[in-house]
């Protein structure tokens, strides 16, 4: 840990894993950063280094991962992930950011961007002109539908939330909206998708997502709920249709994702906020009024106290 890159930590999301800041000092034996540099840290600070995922670049995978928050780090410590005004890391987890991407509003791709653009990546879902639908417009949601239209993408935001269709179409530019819960415009949109990517975490029906897709479409999950989805495998036979899931990235797939995000100037819908409002913003998250990312500034908190 002490050959790591120490950063101050700028901005970072409630969920402790999406930090950002600018880097202070540096070990002995770093050689990829320098003081001065604008970086990250995600959802890992640590690997085994030997398994077959780690060879491959997929440290997510690795059984021994060690996540950023509320596990046992190297050296018997437990991680507390960015609610912080100082961070040390190994280089190896720590992801470059471009200096044209604000930090605030970066912060989140480091979870959120990561978890939608690996799977379109992964499963072949970001090939220009194809259809992609996206359950859900939340704090993933909308970051799946600004990748899929950086790739040349037709979007369909799915969602059970009528009021979200202009926010959906005028200002993250989808082609169309579905009320899922709409029988009428589901059954019309039978069969017209090449992929969805399901980010909601709330128990619901696969089947009407499963009718959407086109022979050989890919229905992925990314949400996590809390009780196992029914699978029906009829409608899987009959259209050679897969179910996947993924989670989040491996360093390399992430660092290429903040470049990709760089280049094409995608950031996350945030919600800036000081330290002392936390309490708040939790009570907000429960109710689902945040839009679409909480990132705190610590930075400016302890300069303000």
């Amino acid at each position: 840990m002490k050959k790591g890159t120490s950063s101050h930590i700028y901005t970072l999301d409630c969920g402790r894993h999406e930090i950002v800041g600018v880097v202070t000092e540096v070990g002995s034996k770093v050689e990829k950063f320098k003081v001065g540099d604008k970086v990250g840290v995600g959802c890992l600070v640590g690997a085994c280094h030997t398994c077959d995922s780690c060879t491959k670049d997929l440290e997510n995978y690795c059984p021994k991962m060690i996540l950023t928050y509320s596990t046992i780090y190297d050296d018997g410590t437990i991680t507390y992930g960015g609610y912080s005004d100082m961070m040390v890391a190994n280089e190896r987890y720590v992801i470059r950011f471009p200096e044209n991407l604000p930090l605030d509003a970066g912060a989140p791709l480091l979870c959120a961007g990561i978890t939608v653009y690996s799977p379109m990546k992964y499963y072949g879902l970001s090939e220009p002109g194809t259809h992609l639908g996206v359950v859900g417009l939340g704090g993933l949601g909308h970051m799946a539908v600004k990748f899929a239209k950086a790739f040349g993408m037709k979007v369909t935001v799915i969602s059970t939330s009528p009021s979200k269709e202009k926010e959906a179409i005028e200002h993250l530019g989808a082609d169309s909206f579905l009320i899922s819960r709409d029988p009428k415009q589901m059954q019309a949109a039978k069969g017209t998708m090449d992929g969805i990517i399901d980010t909601v975490s709330a128990h619901h029906s696969l089947l009407p997502l499963i009718d959407l897709l086109k022979t050989h479409g890919k229905l992925i999950l990314v949400g996590a709920p809390a009780k196992p989805l029914e699978l029906p495998v009829f409608p899987l036979l009959f259209g050679r249709k897969i179910v996947g899931g993924t989670a989040f990235g491996g360093m390399k797939e992430t660092q290429e994702m903040i470049d990709f995000a760089g280049k094409h100037n995608i950031t996350a819908e945030v919600e800036v906020i000081p330290m002392d409002y936390i309490n708040t913003a939790m009570e907000r998250l429960l109710k689902s009024d945040v839009r679409y990312r909480f990132v705190i500034d610590i930075a400016n908190t302890l300069t303000a106290a």
